[in-house]
């Protein structure tokens, strides 16, 4: 969604296939490493929230980060590792404006979130995310494909 939209305050029910999945969405919005996919499903500039899912792809490292906003969220589908947890379905994190993560996501997840602040724009320094040394293992076979083919992205 643009900036200069803003939600109509009206009650909303979408149904999940109603919205595309978006890298573009995801790249604008979160400003995370390529691979990343969003679905909006709403954006209040007014109070400066937006709700959305993301996806992540097997052995996807989002880096550690922070942003000028605080997050909700929870894990809808597959494995969130971060801070010493194995986070499933129904799993919860909450973050603020100081650094957090880096979340790994071993076998690919799903989660909900919203944001609410000053923005959903992620602030990561290239070189640690490059130097990461992934720690959960996958799996699944799809998840080892995943951190061997992301882990070679990350180096270069």
């Amino acid at each position: 969604m643009s900036e200069d939209s803003a939600f109509d305050h009206a009650f909303k029910a979408i149904h999940d296939a109603e919205l595309p999945w978006s890298g573009e969405a995801a790249r604008d919005l979160l400003t995370l490493p390529e691979g990343v996919e969003a679905k909006v499903f709403a954006y209040d500039k007014a109070m400066k929230r937006v709700d959305m899912k993301v996806r992540f792809p097997p052995g996807y490292v989002e880096p550690r980060h922070s942003h000028k906003s605080w997050h909700s969220i929870v894990v809808l589908k597959g494995r969130m590792c971060v801070a010493g947890k194995d986070l499933r379905p129904g799993d919860y994190v909450f973050g603020w404006d100081e650094p957090h993560g880096p979340y790994e996501y071993p076998d690919g997840c799903e989660v909900f979130v919203v944001f609410m602040g000053e923005g959903t724009a992620h602030d990561w320094d290239a070189e640690e995310h490059r130097a990461h040394e992934t720690e959960w293992d996958a799996e699944t076979a799809a998840g080892r494909e995943g951190i061997a083919a992301r882990k070679a992205t990350r180096r270069g």
